[in-house]
């Protein structure tokens, strides 16, 4: 049984706004699934909704088999929140800040784990520094240790690493992994198409209030993220031969390199063929090379798609 299950859940506004249409998800334990879609997708009322901060207007949710309405004390509990802005008070101590976190759920204190929570996200040394004197990275990781205080089962990112370098960035992405590894499920959304390419195990895309997609990331690399091969050629020419075209072959512009896509399951033998055809044509070549598409053209590709679906 899936931890979460999301079931036909809608949300519309006061005043005809609709958020969510029909929204049903899955999501499994101990996995990290990132929810992906433009500025006003519907990502962040869908973890509202599942976190008992928004009410759904049809639909239901499931937590570990629990519906998050009628027995919100109990899911609450099982959930931890990182959302995109929190308030902190700036002169809090940054541990006493994280330890209350975890009294408000009524539970003991804990110093051994707030202690092994600051370590693992490299918070330890500033645990006696008031708030304010934090960088914007630091106080995004104080979020997440706030969130992890009272020991969730779940815990959702809303975009973690907003405003955060790059040291920073890699080092959470790692603390995620990590919690994944303990056995926590994490969702998470992101406007770094590079994270989720990175730490997910499975892509949700979202857009206009419906989801588009959902699959292993893996598997929608392989089916969706076209292949080229990358002939660079030792000067430039002004056309390529017909049997060259006829192969799919195109000139680029600056005319020292021709590209084909191609299907994975037919790359055996396609460089030796490659080579051979651009020899028979006279053409000498200096390298090739091949590339696949980026996590980030599958999303801009899928999101173009689902909007000339919309339009047509």
């Amino acid at each position: 049984m899936p931890l979460i299950e999301i079931q036909n859940v809608s949300k519309t506004y006061v005043g005809g706004h609709q958020a969510l249409d029909d929204v049903s998800l899955d999501i499994e334990k101990g996995e990290i699934l990132a929810l992906l879609g433009p500025n006003g997708a519907g990502k962040t009322t869908l973890i509202n909704i599942v976190c008992g901060l928004v009410t759904h207007t049809d639909g239901r949710i499931l937590l570990d088999g629990r519906d998050v309405t009628a027995e919100y004390r109990q899911t609450r509990r099982d959930i931890g929140l990182v959302p995109q802005e929190m308030p902190l008070d700036p002169f809090d101590k940054l541990i006493d800040n994280v330890a209350f976190s975890r009294r408000l759920f009524g539970l003991p204190h804990a110093p051994d784990r707030i202690e092994a929570i600051l370590r693992d996200l490299s918070l330890w040394d500033k645990r006696d520094n008031r708030l304010l004197t934090l960088s914007g990275g630091m106080k995004r990781r104080v979020l997440i240790a706030k969130a992890l205080a009272h020991e969730p089962k779940v815990l959702f990112l809303d975009e973690p690493t907003a405003g955060v370098d790059v040291e920073l960035r890699r080092s959470t992405w790692d603390v995620v992994r990590r919690l994944r590894d303990s056995g926590v499920t994490v969702i998470l959304t992101t406007h770094y198409l590079e994270e989720a390419e990175e730490i997910a195990d499975r892509v949700a895309v979202i857009d206009k209030g419906r989801i588009q997609l959902v699959q292993d990331k893996d598997v929608m690399m392989r089916s969706l993220g076209a292949k080229k091969l990358i002939v660079e050629l030792q000067a430039p020419i002004e056309r390529l031969s017909d049997d060259l075209a006829a192969r799919g072959f195109e000139l680029e512009p600056c005319g020292a390199r021709a590209v084909v896509s191609y299907d994975p399951s037919e790359a055996d033998g396609l460089a030796a063929a490659a080579l051979a055809a651009f020899a028979a044509a006279g053409v000498a070549v200096r390298d090739i090379s091949t590339e696949q598409s980026t996590l980030e053209e599958i999303f801009v590709g899928l999101i173009g798609d689902a909007n000339k679906g919309a339009s047509s």
